[in-house]
C-alpha cells in the first residue's frame, strides 16, 4: 500500500510540474526558489520540488505526501474564508468519510483534553494558531492552520460530573476549494496526531 501511495504522490508531482503553473507560489502561498516551493505544513517546513516532497527533516510520509501534492494541484488564488466554520459532515459528498473523521480526528483527542489545555500556546505557535470567533463555544478552543489556506477550529469540552470530555473539529468555510474530501478528512486526522505528538514533548 505504501508503494501505491508513493506512486500516487509521484504522479501528482508530474502533473504539477508538467507544465508548472506560473502563479503556484502566490496560490499556495509559498516562497519560490527555482522549481522548489517552501511553506509551512502541519507545523513543519515543507518543500515541494520535482519528484519529491520533504516535510520537516524527512522525505514525505506517503499519506501526507498525497495531501500536500493534492493541495499543490488544487492551488488557486482564492483566500481562505474561515467564517462561518463548517462541520466536516456539512461538506457535500462527505458522508462516506464522516465516521472515520469522527474517530481519527475528534475522538482520538478526547483522552488528551486536559493535557491539551495546558499546551495551547505551543500548539498555536507550531500551527500558526489564532483565536476562534466569539460565537464558538466550549470550555476552550483555538484555530490552527495545518495548511496555509485551510483552517481548523478545535472546540474542547472538559469532563465533569455529568458529561465525559468531548472534542469537535470544524473546517474553514471554503476548505473544500483547496482539497478533495478524502485528503481533507486526512488533514484533520494528521493535525490531531501532530497535536498529540506536541503535548507529549
Amino acid at each position: 500500500m505504501t508503494d501505491n501511495y508513493t506512486r500516487i504522490v509521484k504522479d501528482n508531482l508530474e502533473k504539477l510540474y508538467n507544465p508548472l503553473p506560473e502563479d503556484l507560489a502566490d496560490n499556495l502561498p509559498a516562497k519560490r526558489e527555482g522549481n522548489r516551493f517552501r511553506f509551512d505544513a502541519f507545523g513543519e517546513p515543507c518543500t515541494i520540488e520535482p519528484g519529491r516532497i520533504t516535510l520537516g527533516h524527512d522525505e514525505f510520509n506517503p499519506v501526507l505526501g498525497i495531501i500536500l501534492s493534492l493541495y499543490a494541484l488544487n492551488a488557486k488564488p482564492d483566500l481562505c474564508r474561515t467564517a462561518p466554520f463548517r462541520a466536516f459532515k456539512d461538506f457535500p459528498g462527505s458522508m462516506p468519510y464522516v465516521g472515520a473523521f469522527a474517530t481519527h480526528t475528534e475522538q482520538i483527542l478526547v483522552p488528551h483534553v486536559e493535557a491539551i489545555a495546558t499546551r495551547i500556546p505551543r500548539i498555536k505557535e507550531k500551527l500558526h494558531g489564532a483565536e476562534p470567533p466569539p460565537e464558538i463555544g466550549g470550555d476552550f478552543s483555538f484555530v490552527v492552520y495545518p495548511l496555509p489556506k485551510i483552517a481548523l477550529c478545535y472546540i474542547f469540552y472538559e469532563a465533569d460530573e455529568d458529561f465525559p470530555a468531548s472534542v469537535t473539529c470544524l473546517y474553514s468555510n471554503n476548505a473544500d476549494w483547496f482539497l478533495p474530501l478524502d485528503p481533507l478528512a486526512d488533514t484533520g486526522e494528521y493535525t490531531s496526531k501532530k497535536i498529540i505528538e506536541w503535548i507529549g514533548g
